[in-house]
Order: structure tokens, then C-alpha cells, then sequence
């Protein structure tokens, strides 16, 4: 089984809500799972063997959260290479914003673990509030496939 480091971005807690589900859903399947509401680089770094999912919401004009922005800029400006690093994102986004904003919390975060050689496990799920009511029940059927690409 993985071991799975949880880096969360909320604002207003839904993607924490997501993110505590996610990290129950691993470890009743066998996974070790921590969750880090306020991560920083180190916590990050300890998982560049292992496995990281960032679940984060957007905020803004499709900016990162406050409280991942710090690991966000950490990583971006220390680059450090990740090539056994495997990764999944799950963005949350409102698709009314606009197009260029939609999720950009995510698409920021996947787009840098890539340049940072990170593998990502499975496609970034982009969860559309206008769409999904509750995040949670449209990340479960995501997570289940990435579970097993980890396992």
C-alpha cells in the first residue's frame, strides 16, 4: 500500500471536508494517509518518494489558497526536482468565473508538479460547483481509480 501525503487549499473548508473524506476513504483501504492543512515545504519534500494529492479549491481570479499558497511559492522557487514523486490534484473551481480562472487553484498546482518531473498518477479532476453540490461524491469515484494506480 502507498503512502500518501494530503496537501489542502480551502478557503472556506470545503476542500478541507473533501480532503478529511479522502484521507478516511485511503486508510479504511489499507493506505497510510496524513493530511496537511497547512503545509509547508518539508512536509512536502518528505513525500518525494511516496505519493502527494493536493486537493484545493480557487480563490479570486483562480488563485491558489492562503494557506497553500506558502508550499505553492516554496516549490516554485527552490524547484526542487521530483522525478519519483507520483501525484494526483483535485481541483475545485465554479466554472461560472470564467474559463481562465475555472480551477486555476489545480491547474497551478499540476502544472508545476510536471515541470517539476513529478508523475501524476491519473488526470486532475476538476470538480465544477455549479455542477457538483458535493464535492466529496464527485471526488470518491476519482479517488477510487487513483487508488488503485498507487496500490
Amino acid at each position: 500500500m502507498a503512502n500518501i501525503g494530503v496537501f489542502v487549499g480551502s478557503v472556506f473548508g470545503g476542500a478541507e471536508e473533501v480532503a478529511e473524506e479522502i484521507v478516511s476513504e485511503l486508510k479504511a483501504n489499507g493506505h497510510q494517509a496524513e493530511l496537511f492543512v497547512e503545509p509547508n515545504l518539508d512536509d512536502f519534500l518528505a513525500y518525494r518518494d511516496d505519493v502527494a494529492l493536493v486537493v484545493t479549491s480557487t480563490t479570486g481570479q483562480g488563485e491558489i489558497p492562503e494557506n497553500l499558497l506558502p508550499l505553492f511559492t516554496a516549490l516554485n522557487d527552490q524547484f526542487p526536482l521530483m522525478p519519483a514523486l507520483n501525484y494526483g490534484v483535485i481541483a475545485m473551481g465554479d466554472s461560472s468565473y470564467g474559463e481562465d480562472r475555472y480551477c486555476g487553484g489545480g491547474r497551478q498546482f499540476d502544472a508545476l508538479l510536471q515541470e517539476l518531473q513529478a508523475k501524476p498518477v491519473t488526470a486532475r479532476l476538476d470538480i465544477d460547483a455549479c455542477v457538483n453540490f458535493d464535492a466529496t461524491e464527485a471526488a470518491l469515484p476519482w479517488l477510487k481509480t487513483f487508488m488503485k494506480q498507487v496500490s
